[in-house]
């Protein structure tokens, strides 16, 4: 009876328009939340895109900056929507921050984790060590670079998975992004009497190449050695490309030159043909 006796002195017309007000004020914050998001993300990469067609900043590294500068810009929104829902319910939020010193001490050994990956990240990002678009090892992943945050970094492997890898495990990079690429070609030749015609062929094939692709930068030149287990004469085949290039040169070459020997009469051993 008294629980019914305390339902019936409820104020439920008051009660309604309190509880109508505070939704309001909620779905608010809300849309505030994502349209300052939305204008702000909008205006960061119109800036970084601008810096990109600069000459001072890589497009690769334009865009890894962008990210880290939208993560950061995305947490202190979310910060800034705790606070004013916290205001909304009447919750005295400096209250609720000194106690979180004495819980965040408590926690503090448990999060050391995160606070790694984020002071690692940063050191990645200032030192240049990598960005997004690079080509990079690290650890056991191979990949390109998706994307660098504040805690972790994604590199898309060659079969198509993305990694998530914490940034505090990243204690070593293999950039292979940084500079020119090498395509490198051997062709075994069991006949010395073929070598210099061989090395002609070489020659004019080469100069053919180096005009129709662009993406060669030096070379190819051609270096004979000498196969220390058989004693045949290796011609050693070497390009400079541009980064990821290298492959497709490697398979290009192979192919252009065990044609044009073919056609030739120059004889290779059977798993080179």
């Amino acid at each position: 009876m008294d629980y019914i006796q305390q339902l019936q002195n409820v104020d439920w017309a008051t009660l309604g328009i309190h509880t109508g007000i505070l939704l309001i004020k909620l779905i608010a914050i809300l849309l505030i939340y994502v349209i300052v998001r939305k204008i702000g993300v909008s205006i960061i990469r119109s800036t970084f895109g601008k810096v990109a067609k600069g000459k001072n900043m890589t497009s690769f590294r334009a865009k890894t900056l962008e990210t880290l500068v939208v993560s950061v810009f995305t947490y202190a929104l979310i910060f800034m929507v705790f606070v004013a829902v916290f205001s909304v319910f009447d919750i005295d939020i400096r209250g609720l921050l000194a106690g979180a010193g004495i819980v965040g001490l408590a926690i503090g050994f448990g999060a050391q984790g995160l606070v790694n990956d984020i002071v690692t990240g940063f050191f990645i990002l200032l030192e240049k060590q990598i960005d997004v678009g690079d080509y990079i090892t690290t650890g056991n992943f191979t990949g390109i670079v998706e994307d660098v945050e504040l805690r972790t970094t994604k590199v898309r492997g060659f079969d198509g998975t993305l990694h998530y890898i914490p940034n505090r495990l990243i204690t070593s990079v293999s950039n292979h992004s940084r500079g020119t690429m090498r395509a490198l070609v051997d062709f075994k030749l069991p006949s010395t009497e073929q070598v210099e015609h061989a090395l002609l062929v070489i020659k004019t094939e080469s100069e053919q190449l180096r005009q129709e692709e662009p993406s060669i930068l030096e070379g190819p030149n051609v270096l004979p050695v000498i196969d220390p287990d058989s004693g045949d004469t290796v011609l050693r085949i070497l390009a400079r490309t541009e980064t990821l290039k290298q492959w497709s040169m490697e398979q290009k070459i192979r192919e252009r030159l065990t044609k044009r020997f073919q056609e030739e009469g120059i004889s290779l051993p059977a798993r080179e043909a």
